[in-house]
């Protein structure tokens, strides 16, 4: 009886597990592309050249921030040519997911995307945790978006998966912890 109790827990864990490594699999082969603020803000993972193409005629799409930094990779150089044939600004602010964000480095960050030509298109490798994080900041800091709903930016949701000692992106939940006291907020 209670062997059977156990194995049903392990059964169902397991069907849990493969669920949710099936829903991040789907938003990464989808581009992990959404709306963060209509007509201002928009997130995804590395977008391709036809991505780019397509968003910029979908939305508007004046600005892509890169938040992976320059490189000489291929998909750089691709996403270079496709913001220039597309007639975009892209800007990039290379940051890790590994690493907490500075207090320098995000007014750095703010006064960028404050200024940038909108709508505005972020990404960053997968989309889901330097990006998830500078989501919040936009919606927090300059659209005045209250936290508790700026903080879902920065969930499973978009494929974050922040787990204390055992994921490097926890980094970035720290990065939002210490921004909260930064910016004043109560946390």
């Amino acid at each position: 009886m209670f062997g059977k109790f156990w194995k049903r827990v392990g059964v169902g864990v397991a069907a849990c597990g493969v669920l949710a490594g099936t829903y991040l699999v789907v938003i990464q082969m989808t581009g992990n592309f959404a709306e963060v603020l209509p007509d201002q803000l928009y997130r995804s993972a590395q977008p391709s050249a036809d991505d780019i193409a397509r968003y910029a005629e979908r939305y508007g799409i004046k600005t892509v921030v890169n938040l992976r930094g320059a490189s000489d990779a291929k998909w750089y150089r691709q996403e270079v040519a496709a913001t220039q044939k597309a007639g975009i600004k892209l800007i990039d602010f290379g940051m890790s997911a590994s690493r907490p964000l500075t207090s320098k480095q995000t007014d750095q960050l703010i006064a960028l995307l404050k200024d940038a030509p909108k709508p505005i298109l972020i990404h960053c490798k997968s989309g889901s945790d330097r990006t998830g994080l500078v989501s919040i900041i936009y919606l927090q800091r300059l659209a005045g978006v209250d936290e508790e709903t700026a903080e879902g930016q920065l969930s499973i949701r978009f494929g974050h998966i922040g787990i204390p000692y055992l994921s490097p992106t926890y980094a970035m939940d720290e990065s939002w912890e210490d921004l909260e006291k930064y910016f004043g907020l109560p946390s």
